[in-house]
């Protein structure tokens, strides 16, 4: 179960790595802060179209898993111990705000989309994009089941 896990994770990492994110950016470098809550997006999406009763206990363990990820990611990267769960604690956070707001996704007009994303994608200039990005994103997920997406047979 662990690998159906890992290719997950690795999956949402290969998402947030795509290029054509990071075209009109700000400061015309992204930051490691920039990528993890491009990544948080995904996975938010993620957690939205799956959650059902059937799905709980397969999304807590996927939501245990890709934050014990990140946090070894932020371990390689060299934060010390007390650094660590600082950090981790501001990361969830900063993932529960974004469950949060995208939440009401469907029922929000274009603009409000691109409000509630430039809450946590400050350093993009064309939000707008990445509102059309998201919402395909969305459909792409709807159209398949966690199951599909987990044992690789179909690529989110």
């Amino acid at each position: 179960m662990k690998t159906d896990y890992l290719n997950f994770y690795n999956n949402l990492v290969r998402l947030t790595t795509n290029k054509s994110l990071y075209d009109d950016f700000i400061n015309k470098q992204d930051s490691f802060g920039d990528r993890l809550n491009l990544f948080l997006i995904h996975f938010a999406f993620v957690l939205k179209e799956f959650k059902s009763p059937e799905n709980e206990k397969k999304l807590q363990d996927l939501y245990d898993f890709n934050f014990r990820q990140l946090e070894l990611s932020i371990r390689e990267i060299g934060y010390g111990d007390q650094s660590i769960n600082k950090k981790m604690k501001d990361y969830i956070n900063n993932f529960h705000a974004i469950v949060s707001e995208i939440h009401f996704w469907n029922n929000l007009t274009i603009a409000d989309r691109e409000k509630k994303l430039s809450l946590f994608l400050d350093n993009f200039n064309n939000i707008n994009y990445l509102v059309d990005y998201f919402e395909d994103f969305r459909e792409k997920l709807s159209k398949n089941t966690l199951n599909s997406y987990l044992k690789s047979v179909s690529n989110i």
